[in-house]
């Protein structure tokens, strides 16, 4: 029972349970660091295959045990951060880029004319409005990057006769769906395929399959709900007329906007050609990311005083993220002096040597879809586990690509209903909407878009999606 405020006599409202990621990760790693004192130290030989380490089957062998000590514990955080400085960087200039890109303000520019052009066409707006955030998603990563279009979408969705939760789901769905499928998302996929030492952005067509599946079938959803709203409005979720009054958009689609929207397909353009042309790696794509940077920012006509601190605060938005890929590598840093990595890769491919491939692939996928709410952090999750899933893939006769997309797909969904998603609740508290009274309504999509995760981890295993 609540206790009441003895000045106001009013009821104290419980603080909501927060989980910090940092503290359950450090938890885990002194989780490990305990590991090496109780499992036995192992080994497996590794190969070289196509430029790539590679397990060996049936070489495990014991070795003497070499638990870590409490310097190398208090240390191995520093270590993870610089064994993991190139994805760390990597994901911070991507982000001082979109810092640039929003500044511009070419983002609110695009949005604000496509709300205007779509205002007596509200059934187009949907369909329309989360292509937009799911290419985002897709190309980008967005997810943070989306909760300043909350406020926009909810007043016109509401203005065009829908709610709340309509406008927005056209901002948190349509991002996740992107987010999710990750045609060329970097802070998943192309850290994921990093670490698998997969060539960047490989097998995009089977992703980009998935992307056009989920795409109609989230639309669909969140577009019969938002009808039913319009149909009777006592259907939906108002947040006590919080957004009624729907704001004005001024912004105009200048020449300044079309040229930087130009250059920043372009910029994908010359990615896909260098990743398949010349073998462009995560050096590379940043370095062609920044580039993209100083372009954007000269046609967006942005001082170099407003440039930068543009770029600062963009790679700044990034930096709980970026850390949190280094806390991670420590784990992996601790397992790995500990030689415990190999013991963990034994018994676990012992337990399913005997099952058929594409069981161990689904395995990975609900075991991914299981650290993805305690390590709500895309790139973050990656660091933690494909270290151990790529060989473990190799192990039980995944294919590594499987393993990516067990990873990638079972860690989108969890963004728009696990709690523990930091930017999620941040948008459900902009809008107004209580965390039950959404996961009621979007229970039975993520349901549906877990399943299609399944089938898709399945289909990839029986196909031998690759390269390898």
């Amino acid at each position: 029972m609540l206790q009441p405020n003895l000045l106001t006599n009013t009821p104290l409202k419980k603080k909501p349970m927060e989980i910090n990621v940092y503290v359950l990760l450090l938890l885990v790693l002194l989780i490990a660091s305990l590991s090496t004192y109780v499992l036995p130290a192992g080994e497996y030989t590794r190969t070289e295959v196509n430029g790539r380490s590679v397990v060996v089957p049936d070489t495990y062998q014991g070795i003497e045990s070499t638990p870590v000590g409490l310097m190398d514990i208090i240390g191995s955080v520093h270590t993870g951060m610089v064994e993991a400085s190139s994805i760390i960087f990597f994901v911070l200039i991507i982000g001082g880029t979109f810092g640039i890109l929003t500044a511009t303000g070419t983002i609110e520019a695009f949005i604000a004319t496509l709300s205007r052009k779509l205002a007596n066409q509200e059934k187009w707006l949907i369909p329309v409005m989360m292509l937009f955030f799911a290419m985002g998603g897709a190309l980008m990563g967005m997810a943070e990057e989306t909760l300043a279009y909350i406020g926009i979408m909810i007043p016109l969705a509401i203005a065009l006769g829908f709610d709340v939760i309509t406008g927005t789901a056209i901002v948190l769905v349509g991002a996740s769906i992107g987010f999710t499928t990750a045609i060329m998302n970097p802070f998943t996929v192309g850290i994921a395929q990093s670490i698998a030492e997969l060539p960047p952005f490989s097998g995009i067509g089977y992703r980009i399959l998935l992307f056009v599946i989920m795409y109609v079938v989230s639309v669909l959803f969140v577009y019969r709900y938002a009808m039913k709203v319009k149909r009777d409005r006592g259907y939906g979720f108002f947040a006590d007329g919080k957004f009624e009054a729907i704001a004005t958009q001024n912004q105009k689609l200048e020449t300044k906007h079309k040229i930087v929207l130009g250059c920043f397909l372009l910029n994908f353009v010359l990615l896909a050609y260098g990743v398949l042309q010349y073998e462009w790696f995560i050096t590379e794509i940043a370095g062609l990311f920044l580039v993209l940077g100083i372009i954007i920012a000269f046609v967006g006509r942005l001082s170099p005083d407003e440039s930068v601190k543009a770029f600062m605060k963009g790679a700044g938005g990034l930096i709980s993220g970026a850390l949190i890929i280094g806390v991670a590598r420590a784990i992996v840093v601790i397992l790995t002096d500990g030689h415990v990595i190999d013991t963990i890769l034994y018994y676990a491919s012992s337990a399913i040597h005997h099952l058929p491939p594409v069981l161990s692939a689904v395995g990975m996928y609900f075991l991914q879809a299981i650290i993805h709410f305690i390590v709500p952090s895309g790139s973050g999750q990656a660091a933690l586990t494909m270290p151990i899933m790529a060989p473990l893939a190799d192990l039980v006769g995944v294919t590594r690509q499987t393993a990516v997309l067990s990873f990638s797909m079972a860690d989108g969904i969890g963004n728009i209903i696990f709690p523990t998603s930091g930017y999620f609740m941040a948008g459900l508290a902009i809008a107004g909407i209580p965390w039950i009274r959404w996961a009621k309504w979007i229970l039975p999509l993520i349901l549906t878009q877990y399943a299609i995760g399944l089938v898709s981890v399945i289909v990839a295993q029986l196909i031998g999606y690759g390269p390898f």
